[in-house]
């Protein structure tokens, strides 16, 4: 049996961090699409414009303002979307947030935030929404990712370590949800022009814009699959640098990014600057 694949006409869809970059864009295609879409983010005030970007074309876009960090608010959240628009039959959780992290200077209080958005902002999200899908026989679950989840790339101790938590959590919940008719996706994006990459002290190879992002998630949600990463241009090297000794990968990611010991992109900051 096939593993359900949402359908506009059979509920809404709920995108997490929805204010800006790729979750802006991914709610208004989906909108395009047919779908009547919750939007969730910690404030209100940019989700206006969304609404009205989307009610131009004819698109029905609904704010829920919601910190993901808290887990009661994320549970009534679900349940007050549910009753004024109807089933949630798509969840996309989105939601994220980046801490560069120095080795000379550990920072454990960067990798707690981050992990509370990124990790455990997705499961406050995920245990309301999957209990509602499980009742109803169906539904489908994406998580955004990152391509920094294949391997460490510098600064993102924190960032990458979270993403590749993500992987591995889609990956074992993937055996129970197939049996409830719940299908599970994780999509790896590579480099994203949004509020987490401005300024990154690292080279960003393959930077797409957060429309470009949105428009590929979309199909890829469409189409099913388990997990997606893009673009190709990055993806494949880092797919064919994941198995190589640690030696190597450490030489060639310390290169392509430019980082400690080789020539710095201009206009890039090194730590020590």
């Amino acid at each position: 049996m096939t593993t359900y694949r949402a359908d506009p006409k059979h509920g809404i869809a709920w995108v997490t961090g929805g204010s800006t970059g790729i979750g802006r864009a991914l709610a208004l295609q989906l909108a395009r699409a047919g779908y009547t879409v919750a939007v969730s983010a910690r404030y209100l005030d940019p989700l206006d414009g969304l609404i009205r970007e989307a009610s131009a074309f004819g698109g029905r876009i609904a704010a829920f303002p919601c910190d993901v960090t808290d887990e009661a608010r994320m549970a009534e959240t679900v349940a007050r979307m549910e009753e004024m628009l109807g089933p949630v039959v798509l969840a996309v959780f989105n939601a994220g947030t980046y801490a560069p992290v120095r080795g000379e200077d550990l920072d454990i209080a960067a990798f707690r935030r981050v992990y509370e958005v990124n990790v455990f902002g997705v499961l406050n999200g995920l245990a309301p929404v999957v209990r509602r899908m499980r009742d109803r026989g169906r539904g489908q679950i994406v998580l955004i990712g990152s391509a920094t989840a294949w391997f460490g790339l510098p600064l993102a101790a924190a960032y990458g370590s979270s993403k590749t938590a993500l992987n591995r959590i889609a990956e074992s919940l993937r055996h129970d949800f197939v049996k409830l008719n719940i299908r599970i996706q994780v999509v790896n994006p590579g480099f994203v022009e949004t509020p987490l990459t401005e300024g990154l002290e690292v080279s960003q190879p393959g930077l797409m814009s957060a429309r470009t992002a949105a428009a590929r998630i979309a199909r890829i949600i469409a189409k099913g699959g388990f997990e997606t990463s893009f673009p190709r241009r990055l993806t494949w090297w880092v797919r064919l640098l994941a198995p190589m000794p640690a030696g190597i990968r450490h030489r060639v990611v310390a290169f392509v990014t430019r980082w400690n010991g080789f020539p710095p992109k201009p206009g890039l900051r090194r730590p020590d600057e």
